[in-house]
């Protein structure tokens, strides 16, 4: 099921809810995401990707990446699989993970004490421009945390299913973002953050 929020600041916010067999039984119901990812919560975000170092950084890959083909892309997603796996060295992550994206990134997500448990920006291609841990691939663009934010428009914002992390007993959600370029709003990339709904709940619970 969807439902769509339509206000000044969102163009489209999509919940879907559905549980995966093979995932660990929840030892606690899910919270309501509509109730808890509110305009507020959503109008933070935006805050973030419009940060200075977020946005220069995503503009600059943009103007490094942004001629490359299919074929250029599949190679660099699959060296990123291969370095998630190996216990050598790690070019790419390494590059990417000690940019100055990937820094501000983790000052915000620590900043937050524990309501982002991961937040990362994309190019306009769909790939990585700084995270604030190591994303399990390194091209979003076959994802619909891509496909349902930078194509539609500037203020596209999908939120998708809640999923139980059992290591933590958290519930945990994804909302995603088309970054606009501040100056002319113009789509540059998009943007995921996701969100520890167990500790949202409690922070609107006080």
């Amino acid at each position: 099921m969807s439902r769509c929020l339509v206000s000044g600041m969102l163009v489209g916010v999509f919940l879907h809810f559905g549980a995966n067999a093979a995932e660990p039984v929840p030892s606690v119901p899910a919270p309501d995401v509509g109730a808890l990812v509110t305009e507020d919560v959503v109008a933070g975000l935006h805050e973030i990707v419009r940060d200075e170092v977020i946005q220069i950084s995503v503009k600059a890959q943009n103007r490094r990446l942004g001629g490359i083909d299919q074929a250029r892309i599949d190679e660099l997603d699959k060296e990123w699989r291969a370095e998630t796996k190996s216990d050598g060295k790690q070019p790419l992550i390494a590059r990417t993970l000690s940019n100055p994206a990937s820094a501000q990134l983790l000052r915000m997500q620590a900043g937050s004490l524990g309501l982002y448990s991961e937040i990362f920006v994309m190019d306009a291609k769909g790939l990585n421009v700084g995270q604030s841990s190591i994303t399990s691939d390194y091209w979003q663009g076959d994802e619909a945390k891509f496909q349902k934010t930078f194509p539609v428009g500037a203020n596209a914002v999908f939120i998708d299913e809640p999923e139980w992390h059992d290591g933590t007993k958290t519930w945990r959600v994804q909302v995603n973002m088309t970054i606009p370029d501040v100056k002319d709003g113009t789509p540059i990339g998009a943007a995921t953050f996701e969100i520890n709904l167990s500790e949202l709940q409690r922070r609107k619970s006080v």
